[in-house]
């Protein structure tokens, strides 16, 4: 570690999850490195261990790193790099009381994150995984004008809920790609109104995301994962959208109430 006096070679580095070979070798090549290889979750008697271990973890959103973990005795952590935006899996007030720092890794998944959104839609829309599924089960008996119908996006109304870099990223995709009309909902952040990463021109924020989901075709959510926003998708925001609309959750999964989706997915049947 140059300028600290620090020989990086005595750092201790212990990688959670497995990453791309080329990044594990060039941590490999710098640092005294433990690396999980079974790519299984660690358990959280092992991360207690981990934080016993190591000066620097390197983690994912799969690790939960919940207060009692880092209320243990003879911690040598003092740096959580987490690979990804999202720190929710990380009672952050816990490890500061702990020493420790927490980082993540904003903007490096931005586009990749809205074109895995945008392909979920097509997938359901247009039916695409589930005829797929049909072809490989060896069930396909040709070409039919009305066989597995699907929806196009376009022209239909994308609402989206939260618009940092990644709904934003999503809204210009839609809107330049397939036509689709814009509209959004997020608390007022400056940030959204970087001429740097804005979304469309003509993309309308709606004051409430009621009137978002009232107004919308296809739904997907991009906002954090927080106390706040926890369940906003339940029983009673799910009954506003209208009976042929979609949602799409590719923020985290505790933004929606999973019951209530069920439960309303088997009503519309």
């Amino acid at each position: 570690m140059a300028g600290t006096g620090v020989n990086s070679k005595d750092v201790r580095v212990v990688v959670t999850r497995k990453l791309p070979a080329a990044v594990e070798t060039e941590i490999a090549d710098k640092y005294d490195a433990l690396f999980n290889r079974t790519d299984v979750a660690l358990s959280p008697e092992q991360l207690v261990q981990v934080l016993q271990q190591a000066d620097v973890v390197i983690t994912t959103v799969t690790d939960k790193w919940h207060a009692g973990i880092f209320d243990t005795t003879s911690i040598r952590t003092k740096l959580l790099a987490n690979v990804g935006v999202g720190v929710n899996h990380i009672a952050l007030e816990a490890a500061r009381r702990a020493g420790i720092a927490v980082t993540n890794t904003p903007d490096v998944l931005t586009d990749d994150t809205a074109d895995v959104a945008i392909g979920l839609m097509l997938m359901i829309m247009r039916r695409l995984s589930e005829g797929e599924r049909h072809l490989r089960s060896g069930a396909w008996g040709g070409l039919r004008p009305t066989f597995m119908l699907g929806r196009t996006l376009r022209g239909k109304t994308l609402g989206i809920v939260g618009y940092g870099r990644i709904g934003r990223a999503v809204a210009r995709v839609a809107h330049d790609g397939f036509g689709m009309k814009i509209v959004w909902h997020a608390p007022r952040d400056p940030r959204i109104d970087d001429p740097a990463t804005a979304g469309p021109v003509s993309a309308e924020r709606v004051d409430t995301l009621d009137e978002l989901l009232r107004r919308s075709d296809v739904v997907s959510l991009h906002c954090p994962a927080t106390s706040e926003t926890r369940h906003r998708i339940n029983a009673r925001t799910l009954s506003l959208m209208p009976e042929q609309a979609y949602l799409f959750n590719p923020a985290r999964g505790d933004v929606v109430d999973e019951a209530a989706r069920t439960v309303a997915l088997q009503e519309r049947r």
